[in-house]
């Protein structure tokens, strides 16, 4: 008499959902990037990054926010002090007209871009370097992912912008979790921009970078490993930022 024999049918794999894993990446960074590996998925956090940011954006510009702040940026830009005073005024004139939307937009397009080329970059020196043997969707979901502190720091912008007075606020730094807090709001534009870079969501977001790629080649990276090359990268990205800064500002 022949048998059947029934397997049980396969649970779901625990962490695999995308809501489950934004909080899994906070709480348990290695058993949530093992489930990103198994099964890559990078849309969630990208969507609300972009939708945070437009929020922190929109709530800025209403409560008036971009008359002080694009006559702060004018302030330190030699060419505009040597205009007329009729001149100045038809120059920040065409800025608030254009400058809210073109930040809706740059915010759209730079963020996702920010994740396909970061993903793009850790996957060439991970694979090239370290022989690894990474695919892109899974480096462009450990990058996507790795950023979910991001969200958090949008959360806290959307907190500050609502409560604080907008003339007060630096849109490009508007979270001061960072070193340029002990600097004078005056300081060079570079120097700014130099000690905002290390910023604790900044570091945040590398360590978890360097956890995901070590989860996703434990035979060639370790955390340690991963980490360094992140670091290099990085520093190599802030000299080539602040040293522009420093040149055309």
């Amino acid at each position: 008499m022949a048998t059947t024999s029934t397997s049980p049918a396969q649970a779901p794999e625990s962490g695999s959902n995308s809501f489950t894993r934004i909080f899994g990446v906070l709480f348990s960074p290695k058993a949530t990037f093992g489930s990103i590996v198994r099964s890559p998925s990078w849309w969630l956090p990208m969507v609300l990054l972009i939708v945070l940011s437009m929020v922190v954006v929109g709530i800025f510009g209403q409560r008036g926010g971009w008359p002080p702040y694009l006559q702060k940026q004018v302030q330190s830009n030699t060419r505009f002090q040597q205009l007329t005073a009729k001149q100045q005024q038809q120059q920040l004139a065409l800025a608030l007209k254009y400058t809210p939307d073109f930040v809706f937009g740059e915010v759209a397009v730079i963020v996702p871009i920010a994740i396909v080329v970061i993903a793009a970059i850790l996957l060439a020196t991970f694979n090239l370097v370290y022989g690894t043997q990474i695919k892109y969707k899974t480096a462009l979901s450990l990058v996507s992912y790795a950023y979910v502190p991001g969200i958090i720091s949008g959360l806290l912008g959307v907190v500050v912008i609502s409560l604080k007075d907008p003339a007060t606020v630096d849109l490009q730094n508007i979270v001061v979790a960072n070193a340029s807090a002990f600097i004078s709001p005056d300081a060079p534009r570079w120097q700014v921009m130099l000690l905002s870079s290390f910023d604790i969501f900044t570091f945040w977001e590398m360590f978890l970078l360097a956890i995901g790629f070590g989860v996703a080649a434990p035979r060639k990276l370790s955390t340690a490993k991963a980490f360094g090359a992140i670091f290099v990268i990085w520093l190599i990205w802030i000299a080539v930022k602040v040293g522009a800064t420093a040149a055309f500002s």
